[in-house]
């Protein structure tokens, strides 16, 4: 049976189409990774289609040529059955089984490999709710892959660990080959991105503003936030070591708090206090912003720093991250030093934009950064690199594979006869789960509560 969509994409109409896009984050002033791109990708389709973008949190501000709103799980559905093509990101599609049987284009956003964040995001919980997270990241990966019309990736690494999902889940089969043997119809590369115009300094947020901070001081910018797959406490002590040799180097974290209230402060956080504090460099050479620089604020921040650093360990979260700090420091020009190991270091290193060093290496950092602030010369060929460089990451070339798709967008090669299998494993595993709640349910208050629970489901449809 052809839709009406697969119709009209047949023949060659580019008509404007119903698009939502979905984020579990707030859309507010302050926004992190995750809301920033699907308001991005908001904003560009939105100069051809009639976009809405979703957040099941907090909605408070206007995009620009689409609209935003707040959306609970009860007024899901029909915001999915009004739009043509649907795009998410996180933890939605497991949430939502019905999602399997709805004929709706989906895109599936995987820039964020969340089942590996998560063995670092609960690596000091106890093992029961560690499995139980990695659990529940598997099962909305699970659904992601197994339901999805159209996947977006952040770079060749991740296109080749999202691969082997696809192929693991059936959907690397003779009708997707056949398709298209590159698998560029499936899957395609749409990195994190960059703001067409270059940034404007509105004022210092930095330097001469920030206590124990001076105009002419030499500012290490760690432009994000502090997560335990990060290496802060390598910063710390090469910044120790680099004081005596640097006296004006002043090391700038741009924020502690995450934007998201659901988010704690992560133990590596903590401990980067700690450490500054114990050597005190906290207020004389170590400084935090407690709070989350707004979006369009940032580059205050950033046109205040001298080089943007990045550190991490060496771990399978790294190997396939996207680190969308250096996505700042490019958009701003900034020379860059950081710890080898993923796709960004890889670019340094290549493109000449800073300096690589090794992981979890004091010495060898200090001297990057030192390197880096007082050689004119060299870091003025940085800056020249990095403007080349950035051209590449702009919004409108990172996310141009999901415009195209949009202008023409249909279901999945295989979405016939693997979307009525998966439909029907679907139902045998929600079976399987409600069977599982039913009985956590008897366990924890008896068949009170399990009528409770059955009504309130029956309620909702």
């Amino acid at each position: 049976m052809t839709t009406e969509l697969e119709a009209a994409s047949a023949g060659g109409s580019e008509r404007p189409r119903r698009i939502l896009v979905v984020t579990l984050d707030q859309i507010t002033e302050r926004m992190a990774g995750p809301a920033i791109r699907a308001w991005e990708i908001a904003s560009l389709l939105g100069q051809e289609h009639d976009v809405r973008l979703l957040t099941f949190g907090r909605a408070e501000r206007g995009g620009p040529g689409f609209e935003v709103q707040h959306v609970d799980v009860a007024g899901f559905r029909a915001q999915v059955e009004w739009s043509d093509v649907v795009v998410v990101q996180g933890y939605v599609v497991a949430t939502f089984p019905w999602l399997h049987a709805i004929d709706r284009v989906l895109v599936v956003d995987l820039y964020d490999p969340f089942h590996l964040e998560s063995l670092e995001v609960e690596r000091f919980k106890p093992l029961a709710r560690r499995d139980a997270a990695l659990a529940n990241a598997l099962r909305e990966l699970d659904a992601q892959t197994v339901r999805g019309d159209f996947f977006l990736c952040a770079s060749h690494r991740q296109r080749d660990l999202w691969i082997g999902h696809l192929a693991g889940r059936g959907r690397i089969n003779p009708l997707t080959y056949e398709d298209d043997p590159t698998l560029g119809s499936l899957l395609r590369i749409a990195p994190f991105g960059l703001p067409e115009e270059p940034p404007v300094q509105q004022r210092h947020a930095i330097k001469g503003q920030v206590d124990g901070i001076g105009a002419d001081d030499k500012v290490i910018l760690w432009g994000g936030g502090v997560y335990n797959w990060f290496d802060p406490i390598t910063l710390v002590r090469a910044v120790d070591e680099l004081r005596h040799r640097v006296p004006d180097v002043r090391l700038f974290f741009l924020g502690m708090k995450h934007p998201n209230p659901d988010v704690p402060e992560m133990r590596v956080a903590s401990q980067t206090r700690a450490l500054a504090d114990e050597l005190g460099l906290t207020g004389t050479h170590v400084f935090f912003n407690e709070s989350w620089v707004a979006y369009e604020d940032r580059a205050n921040y950033l046109l205040d720093a001298d080089l943007g650093v990045s550190c991490h360990f060496p771990q399978v979260e790294t190997e396939f991250s996207f680190r969308t700090r250096i996505l700042d420091y490019l958009w701003a020009g900034l020379p860059i030093v950081c710890t080898e190991g993923d796709a960004f270091a890889d670019l340094v290193e290549r493109e000449g934009l800073g300096r690589v060093v090794p992981p979890e290496d004091v010495d060898a950092l200090a001297d990057a950064l030192e390197h880096v602030l007082v050689s004119d010369v060299d870091r003025d060929r940085y800056r020249a690199q990095v403007a080349v460089v950035a051209q590449r990451f702009r919004w409108s070339r990172a996310l141009s594979p999901l415009v195209e798709f949009c202008r023409a967008p249909h279901r999945a090669a295989d979405w016939a006869s693997h979307g009525a299998r998966v439909a029907a494993q679907h139902r045998v595993q929600q079976l399987w789960w409600d069977v599982v709640t039913a009985t956590r349910h008897l366990r924890a208050g008896g068949p009170k509560l399990l009528v409770e629970r059955v009504r309130m489901r029956l309620g909702r449809g």
